[in-house]
């Protein structure tokens, strides 16, 4: 993480690395919910001074991803069923708004040129999905969503869906990773999403959208089961 002459790292952006590090690893499932730490070990482990680290964690408490104790550290944060419902919930909520606003607005195509990228997103996706290949399927999850986001809503929407899937991608890792049945689990559907947005079809859009959410509502009520 260290650097010399023009590529120096800058504390904010060591920072940035560290929240980012972190962040996998709780995506991961390598930092369990309620694990707690403190921020010396957290420097010595990644050999940093305390001072990013400490912002690195704040920034990740913001996120809702940490709980901080002034006492005893910070503890990854655990996620319940229904506050996975409620996430789920809330991106349809919002999702629904997209679409609304964008029926009103007659924008019913995007430029293909624009959905170059999100469309090879999609692709991996939706490969590591039917293969069952989680480690791969989150970061090309969550890039697909992004990326999609930033084409078909302001950043503000896009950051705040972003942060609502990056919560629920940490609630449901240690129960996928335990699941027998993962693969039937995993959603797929990204190509069809990419499909119905090219082809300026958005009833077929919503369509992929609702089965996205109905099938992770549905893997909550399994979850309860």
């Amino acid at each position: 993480m260290r650097g010399t002459g023009s590529t120096a790292v800058t504390r904010s952006t060591l920072r940035q690395q560290i929240a980012d590090a972190l962040r996998d690893e709780v995506l991961a499932g390598r930092l369990k919910p309620g694990q707690e730490f403190t921020v010396k070990l957290i420097a010595d482990q990644y050999g940093v001074s305390a001072t990013p680290v400490r912002e690195a964690l704040v920034d990740l408490s913001a996120q809702g991803l940490l709980d901080s104790d002034q006492h005893r550290g910070f503890r990854v944060h655990r996620f319940t069923v229904d506050d996975y419902r409620r996430m789920v919930d809330a991106r349809s909520l919002v999702i629904d708004g997209i679409f609304r606003q964008a029926e009103r607005q007659g924008r019913s195509t995007v430029p293909g040129k624009a959905l170059v990228s999100v469309r090879r997103r999609a692709e991996e996706a939706a490969r590591a999905a039917r293969g069952g290949d989680l480690d791969i399927l989150i970061g090309y999850d969550l890039r697909f969503w992004n990326e999609l986001g930033a084409v078909v809503a302001n950043s503000y929407i896009s950051e705040f869906l972003h942060r609502l899937r990056v919560q629920a991608w940490v609630f449901a890792v240690p129960f996928l990773r335990a699941d027998p049945e993962l693969r039937d689990w995993l959603w797929n559907g990204h190509e069809d999403l990419i499909d119905a947005i090219g082809a300026g079809d958005l009833a077929a859009a919503r369509t992929v959208v609702d089965s996205y959410n109905d099938h992770a509502l549905a893997w909550a009520d399994r979850l309860e089961q």
